[in-house]
């Protein structure tokens, strides 16, 4: 009898699908549509940026949230995700308490507001 052995997990896979996640929440949350195209251009643009990075950098960034927070945002910036519905977020961001947001998501808040 053979035995079902799961493949090891990529780390990278798991970025990406954490980094998708959290944009369908903030989206969400807002009440916005997400721009589709602009974040499949955020998911390719952090996945190239990670992989860029030497293997030791990676394995961090996968154990450590605030790092993984870091190439979220840097993302969300360097592949123009922050300049759609930049206004509309920027007003909502204004009254933060009444956002159903945890505070990590004030990476993204604040690019907005900027």
């Amino acid at each position: 009898m053979s035995e079902s052995i799961a493949p090891p997990s990529d780390p990278l896979q798991n970025l990406r699908e954490e980094f998708r996640s959290h944009l369908e929440t903030f989206y969400g949350r807002l009440k916005l549509a997400p721009p589709y195209e602009s974040v499949e251009k955020a998911i390719r643009t952090l996945t190239t940026t990670v992989h860029a990075l030497p293997q030791d950098e990676q394995a961090r960034i996968a154990t450590d949230p605030a790092l993984q927070w870091q190439q979220f945002r840097q993302a969300f910036e360097a592949s123009g995700l922050v300049k759609k519905h930049r206004g509309i977020i920027a007003g909502l961001a204004r009254n933060r308490p009444a956002l159903d947001l945890p505070p990590e998501f004030d990476h993204f808040l604040g690019l907005c507001s900027a």
